[in-house]
């Protein structure tokens, strides 16, 4: 008599199963083993990859997400989209920070805030030279605002070289006034390099 099992009958409690055979219908794997490649996650469940970290704990090599509506990112940490009026502030906040990074958005706001400073100090000065033992108001007023405004600009300009992975130092391209306006537009323009984190001091609050 042949000791196999009849087909169509289960081996008993402890045997595997002989090989090619699949466990019968409706049985998941044991507790700790992994679902095989290709399954989803059960619904309403997010992978872990969709979670974004703070600014604080960002991988290095990956650009921060922009803040949203209502947050406002510390100060040693780029603001990717900022508002035009927060440009305003966020730069006499960080008026002599020359680490950390700039956005192309904090750059080039803030140099409209500029144009609009010097129009706005040119004509307080033609009122003041309406008044008698005035002269020359103007230029001294609009000498006033870019004298007040040139260390945070410096100090900006270095945090935007950071931004695209280049040594702040390349800032004192701009000794060389011909040069210095091209280098300023073309670092205006040279878009976010991730690796630029390098330069972030989180420490420095």
């Amino acid at each position: 008599m042949s000791n196999q099992d009849p087909y169509g009958q289960q081996p008993s409690y402890g045997q595997q199963p002989s090989y090619g055979q699949q466990p019968s219908y409706g049985q998941q794997p044991s507790y700790g083993q992994q679902p095989s490649y290709g399954q989803q996650p059960p619904y309403g469940q997010q992978p872990p990859y969709s979670q974004q970290p703070p600014y604080s704990q960002q991988q290095y090599g990956q650009r921060p997400p922009a803040p949203g509506r209502g947050q406002v990112p510390p100060l040693w940490a780029p603001w990717y989209g900022i508002p035009f009026h927060e440009a305003f502030t966020r730069f006499w906040k960080k008026y002599v920070r020359f680490d950390g990074r700039a956005s192309r958005s904090e750059f080039w706001f803030w140099a409209l805030w500029y144009a609009i400073g010097s129009v706005v100090a040119g004509i307080l000065g033609g009122l003041l030279d309406g008044l008698p033992f005035v002269s020359n108001a103007d230029d001294g007023i609009t000498t006033l605002w870019s004298l007040a405004c040139a260390i945070g600009f410096v100090a900006l300009t270095m945090r935007r070289l950071h931004d695209v992975n280049l040594s702040g130092y390349f800032a004192l391209f701009f000794i060389i006034p011909p040069i210095g306006v091209l280098f300023a537009l073309i670092v205006g323009l040279i878009g976010t390099d991730p690796q630029g984190q390098r330069f972030d001091r989180p420490d420095q609050v």
